[in-house]
């Protein structure tokens, strides 16, 4: 049978003063050759892995607390505990280290804490132990003076705590209390608010252990009523014995679970309601009130965990069609409790927690309770906030977050569940989270726009942003069925900017994801009108606004989605072009240009295997690094499927079609700086031919109207293709149309220079340039 005495737990104080498990396992002491010394091991139960090994340090000052806990600092900021299963497994590990240091086992702490300077250090050599004053009514202003003195030098705070607690002090602190408060000696009660508070920041298990006791602690929260702060005291007494009442759902018969739940509610009320709140030097003075709560949750959770008695009758009241509604109350609310007091469990414990309530039948529970469904239950509670600032309906958002969230799903077999769950999600409860979004923006502007709906759509929108990145089918199919972005953007008009940033964030999420499926029902709709009426309502203003949606347009053109970019420049240039503050916009219509050159002149595409074949060329020479690059860039631009070119244009006679290699050989070689001049000086400027148009009234770009274009170009809805769609045969790359652009006359070097090719080039640039722009398409579609 395993030795339960030497069972423990490990844990480690973390940077936001809390336990971390660190694992189960087994102790024992020994000397370690490695270490040069007696050493704490502790074994995981699990493996036999090594959790612990710490060499006993004859400095090191450790502390017994709760007669099943023993702490210490391995280092400035590294803390460490071991709780133990048994009281006799902590005697027997105590008296090992005592041993080491040469200490009675009796004590409760090892050392002395030393963290004083040399001055103050060198004072107390004198004064070995700290002398109370008689613990009389006379001197209490006296006592109060002395326990605050003390709380700046740690030595002496440890002193003053080793006579408190070897002198029985604070039960005779107590005894006076009830003569004041008899007299109604309201200054004594003054003085002994002090006392007792600064023996709270003395941070010592042993002295908690007696002003928590059953005996005591009622008098201990008696005087933290007279704060001298406030005015008239608090009735924290009267509110603990006469209106918060212990109710025992299914009978406890463990005499201690029931002491230590009792003494658990009355510390956590200390600390939450009857403490003043710690300044920032205080705070970690608090650390020991905090671990003994902690250490009592965990203990309380165990021992309820463990009895299966217990807890078979707790859901068999629960699912009893007998038990009366009142009854049935008072169940769900321990359970509610027994579920927090579980959060004080580190994650693998917590899951084996909820492991154990599962197996127990808590979700058949839950059903009989719930007349809805319990995802739903979470939606309407947190639509229905009626807190101002919305304070309840972010923490069930949270909630929501993590049901749907994909990562939190348990992984099956057959890994149907996450779908499984998901298609009931969206079936079920998704038209119930999505309901205030539609309800709201049925108009052109949002019907409702005051703060408190703002900020619950921004909550919704924040959810359905985080199941477009995570859901992706289910997702899509409702947004694009139930036409969900096209009123999501008509929050862009919302007077509350942060809601209006939340809606364009949703889009940007959809837009990031370059998914065709979206670019085509984001076109169709014309969804880029409402954002593209916010850019202009926000005139010259340089906010966050302004900022988001130029970048949602600089990565269309980053990432080069060629569908988006001809629907922008098609549609949207008359409003954009004058933007020239950034270069985005002009970024645009460069990519725009040069996918429409790319369809222009289709024969282009065999330039490059013509080249790297070398027939025509007149030299031997290699080709450069960068002419390599420019022709292996081509490559990832090539792409096939239907024509862009509408069939009734597929005429053009060979003479109107410039030579591709003639092209070729007036392609200038320029530096970065010339090239980016020359780009923006031919391509920026370059011509559009709009299927939709905007319409400015009065000379101002504010209003935007639809009109859809007589001869339905390619990107309007129902045309045969759009300019950048996949599949366009024969298209060559970026960087071949941009090259192309450059057809300057001037002195500048080309790739391969030709001494005849002068003149053809001249020719060939004028036919271009005078070529009009109706008649492109036709002259060059093949």
């Amino acid at each position: 049978m395993t030795d339960t005495r030497r069972r423990v737990k490990v844990y480690t104080l973390n940077e936001d003063r809390q336990w971390d498990d660190r694992g189960t396992g087994h102790v024992s002491s020994g000397y370690v050759e490695r270490l040069k010394g007696m050493s704490l091991l502790v074994r995981a139960e699990s493996d036999g892995s090594l959790l612990l090994e710490s060499k006993i340090n004859p400095n090191t000052a450790y502390q017994k607390q709760q007669d099943t806990l023993i702490v210490w600092s391995e280092a400035e900021n590294y803390d460490l505990a071991l709780s133990f299963q048994e009281k006799a497994g902590c005697d027997e590990i105590w008296e090992k280290i005592c041993q080491v240091q040469g200490k009675d086992p009796s004590v409760d702490i090892t050392q002395d804490l030393v963290d004083e300077s040399e001055e103050e250090r060198f004072d107390d050599m004198s004064s070995p132990g700290l002398e109370l004053p008689s613990c009389e009514l006379n001197r209490l202003e006296e006592i109060a003076e002395l326990v605050a003195s003390s709380l700046p030098s740690p030595l002496r705070r440890e002193k003053l705590a080793l006579a408190l607690e070897n002198e029985g002090y604070i039960k005779k602190l107590l005894e006076i209390f009830h003569v004041c408060e008899d007299l109604e000696n309201l200054e004594g009660l003054h003085h002994l608010y002090e006392i007792i508070k600064g023996i709270f920041l003395l941070n010592r298990t042993a002295l908690f252990e007696v002003m928590f006791s059953e005996e005591c602690i009622m008098d201990v929260i008696g005087c933290l009523e007279y704060d001298p702060s406030l005015s008239p005291s608090r009735k924290h007494r009267e509110f603990l014995t006469k209106t918060a009442k212990f109710k025992e759902v299914i009978p406890i018969s463990d005499p201690e679970l029931k002491q230590k739940i009792h003494q658990t509610y009355r510390v956590q009320y200390i600390q939450d309601m009857v403490l003043p709140t710690p300044s920032v030097f205080e705070e970690n003075m608090l650390s020991t009130l905090h671990s003994f709560i902690f250490f009592n949750k965990v203990e309380i959770v165990g021992m309820l965990q463990e009895d299966e008695k217990f807890l078979t009758e707790l859901f068999a009241q629960l699912t009893d069609e007998a038990t009366d509604e009142e009854k049935r109350q008072e169940l769900v609310n321990f359970l509610k409790e027994f579920c927090a007091f579980s959060q004080t469990l580190q994650p693998q414990n917590r899951d084996a927690f909820f492991k154990t309530l599962s197996n127990m039948g808590i979700l058949p529970a839950l059903e009989v309770i719930l007349d809805i469904l319990l995802i739903n239950l979470i939606i309407e509670h947190m639509i229905c906030d009626t807190d101002p600032e919305l304070g309840g309906a972010v923490q069930l958002m949270g909630l929501l977050r993590t049901l749907v969230d994909p990562e939190n799903m348990l992984a099956t077999a057959n890994k149907t569940e996450k779908t499984e769950f998901l298609g009931f999600f969206y079936k079920h409860c998704m038209h119930v989270l999505t309901a205030p979004l539609l309800a709201n923006t049925t108009e052109e502007k949002p019907s409702k726009d005051d703060f408190q709906t703002a900020q619950l759509l921004a909550l919704i929108l924040e959810l359905l942003t985080f199941c477009v990145e995570h859901h992706t089918y289910h997702i899509k199919n409702y947004i694009i069925n139930k036409d969900i972005l096209r009123r999501v953007l008509v929050l862009m008009a919302s007077k509350h900017a942060f809601l209006a940033l939340c809606a364009l964030r949703f889009k940007r999420k959809i837009i990031g994801l370059k998914d065709e499926f979206y670019n085509r029902y984001i076109m169709k709709s014309f969804l880029f009108e409402p954002v593209v009426k916010a850019f202009l309502n926000n005139g010259s203003r340089y906010n966050l606004m302004n900022s988001a949606i130029i970048e949602m347009f600089e990565f269309i053109r980053v990432e080069d989605i060629k569908s988006l970019t001809a629907h922008v420049i098609e549609n949207y240039w008359k409003a954009l072009e004058d933007v020239d503050y950034v270069q985005t916009f002009k970024g645009l219509k460069l990519r725009f240009e040069q996918q429409r050159e790319r369809q222009d002149n289709p024969k282009l595409d065999s330039m490059r295997s013509i080249l790297r074949n070398h027939r025509y060329r007149r030299d031997a020479r290699t080709l450069e690094d960068e002419e390599e690059m420019w022709f292996n860039s081509d490559e990832d631009d090539m792409e096939d499927g239907e024509a862009v070119v509408p069939p009734s244009d597929k005429t053009k006679n060979d003479e109107d079609i410039m030579d591709p290699i003639s092209k070729f050989m007036e392609r200038k070689k320029l530096k970065e700086s010339e090239e980016k001049e020359v780009l923006l000086k031919t391509n920026l400027s370059g011509r559009q031919s709009p299927s939709f148009k905007l319409s400015f009234s009065s000379g101002t770009k504010t209003n935007l109207t639809s009109q859809s274009s007589a001869s339905n170009l390619s990107g309007s809805p129902g045309s045969p293709g759009s300019p950048g769609s996949p599949g366009s045969p024969g298209s060559v790359s970026k960087s071949t149309s941009q090259m192309a652009a450059i057809t300057t006359k001037g002195g500048l070097v080309g790739l391969v220079d030709y001494p005849d090719d002068d003149e053809e080039d001249d020719e060939d640039e004028d036919k271009e340039e005078t070529v009009p722009l109706s008649k492109k398409a036709k002259l060059e579609s093949s």
